[in-house]
């Protein structure tokens, strides 16, 4: 699944960070530059997009609340073994429901509960995709924010503000609490943009049919 970028550092130590928030509020381009930043600090990194879940682990899983949550415990399966292997795993995913993410939170190793924090306005505004238009006609049935909640985070590790703050913003506060809460060494080290560096953050979103 992923490999050491660079020398050892003195810390390894894997954990989850888990990014929840309403669709299109920004969680999926959060995981990619995260992604890239903790490469660059020498990390192993995997990313666990909740689109691309659905089409490989949990394919044949519909949207109702028993499947929503079978789903967050298989992401929680996964992302608690590569964390349990030095890997810092990345959810981006709407897991809509409280009682699911604190499921998450007891069955894994580290979690770090990030609420990608958007207005649903802001959120529909930004779905080149159409999926709430739909939604709001009837053809999707069970769409978080229109016809389904979405529980937000009570007590996050950190909240992003992704209407009022670039994506860039978004990942330095949320790379600068990783520091603050211990789970990121403030002495790692800044390797750039390598090749090396690009060929492992390519891979991690490339999906080769088995």
């Amino acid at each position: 699944f992923a490999g050491m970028v660079g020398s050892p550092i003195l810390n390894e130590r894997g954990f989850t960070v888990w990014l929840t928030g309403l669709p299109c509020s920004g969680k999926s381009t959060i995981a990619r530059k995260l992604a890239r930043t903790l490469l660059q600090r020498g990390r192993r990194v995997e990313v666990l997009d909740g689109d691309i879940v659905r089409q490989n682990l949990s394919y044949g899983l519909g949207f109702s609340r028993e499947d929503r949550d079978r789903n967050i415990r298989r992401i929680a399966f996964v992302a608690n073994l590569l964390a349990r292997n030095e890997v810092i795993v990345i959810v981006a995913l709407v897991s809509p429901y409280r009682a699911a993410r604190e499921e998450a939170r007891r069955l894994l190793v580290d979690f770090f509960e990030v609420h990608v924090d958007c207005p649903g306005v802001e959120c529909e505004r930004r779905d080149v995709k159409g999926m709430y238009k739909r939604a709001r006609a009837g053809e999707l049935r069970g769409f978080t924010g229109v016809d389904d909640p979405y529980e937000a985070p009570l007590n996050p590790e950190l909240s992003v503000l992704t209407d009022r703050q670039s994506s860039e913003e978004s990942v330095a506060s949320l790379e600068a609490a990783l520091v603050q809460a211990g789970r990121l060494d403030p002495n790692d080290p800044s390797l750039g943009d390598t090749p090396e560096i690009e060929r492992r953050y390519s891979e991690l979103f490339v999906w080769r049919e088995l």
